[in-house]
């Protein structure tokens, strides 16, 4: 059952949660599938690279994120309604087997549903560091979230 509606959020609020351990073996199966580029599947091709080593592809640094966050979620019964989409996503650094990630998120606007009183907007700032805290990925995100008192 849902603990978090849309009217318990306070803009300016900041939380730091998370935990996601990056393996090789994580990478190159989900470079694989998904993003086969030399640096994310091959050692020797990535020793070459702008990058220097192995890392993960940014789409699986944003999985892990959502993990993470959904995770949280779970934890805080937010009454998510799932997201209209993103306005903004960076990687600012890449992310290689042996990081630890986590999120700080920062809610920096809400507002109502027009046409669906049930339904509140929410912008956030997620910022994904790893154990030194070197920032890999910002996102601002967009999420719908329930109201406790629709239309009111």
């Amino acid at each position: 059952m849902p603990k978090l509606y849309f009217e318990d959020l306070v803009i300016g609020t900041v939380e730091t949660y998370g935990t996601y351990a990056v393996t090789e073996a994580e990478v190159i199966e989900f470079a694989s599938k998904y993003d086969p580029q030399p640096f994310h599947v091959d050692h020797e091709a990535a020793k070459s690279s702008v990058f220097g080593a192995l890392c993960a592809s940014g789409w699986h640094t944003c999985s892990m994120m959502m993990r993470m966050m959904v995770d949280h979620m779970f934890e805080t019964g937010l009454a998510s309604m799932g997201s209209p989409g993103i306005d903004e996503l960076r990687w600012l650094k890449p992310v290689f087997p042996g990081d630890i990630l986590s999120i700080t998120s920062e809610f920096v606007s809400k507002s109502t549903s027009e046409t669906r009183p049930n339904i509140g907007f929410a912008k956030t700032k997620f910022t994904v560091k790893n154990q030194h805290g070197e920032i890999k990925l910002t996102m601002i995100a967009n999420s719908m979230i329930a109201r406790k008192k629709p239309g009111t």
